[in-house]
């Protein structure tokens, strides 16, 4: 019997606007290369979204309307990297208890 695969949650929505999931295999497929090249793709554009949302906020006369238009952006790419971060840490292998050894 096969032990139990956790399904990766992909960085895209369906056209439906559900969320996607892969079984992944041992072998990397070209589904999970796509994700993985998605995930930091989506990452590159939050740091450079955050760039030039520091430079328009270090500017005390920055019009309201790129203000606006960049905390929308930003918002977008926090909503990508906190997809990105949730099936990332499922990932992760569980930490080891720490044993107590009664030393103080």
């Amino acid at each position: 019997m096969e032990a139990f695969t956790a399904l990766r949650l992909l960085p895209w929505l369906s056209a439906e606007g559900k969320p996607c999931f892969l079984a992944p295999g041992d072998d990397g497929g070209i589904v999970s290369r796509l994700a993985d090249d998605t995930e930091a793709r989506q990452l590159a554009e939050g740091l450079d979204v955050l760039r030039s949302a520091r430079r328009l906020l270090d500017d005390p006369v920055s019009p309201n309307a790129e203000v606006r238009y960049s905390a929308l952006r930003l918002t977008e790419c926090l909503a990508d990297a906190l997809r990105v971060a949730e099936p990332r840490g499922r990932r992760l292998p569980e930490p080891e208890a720490e044993v107590d050894d009664g030393s103080p």
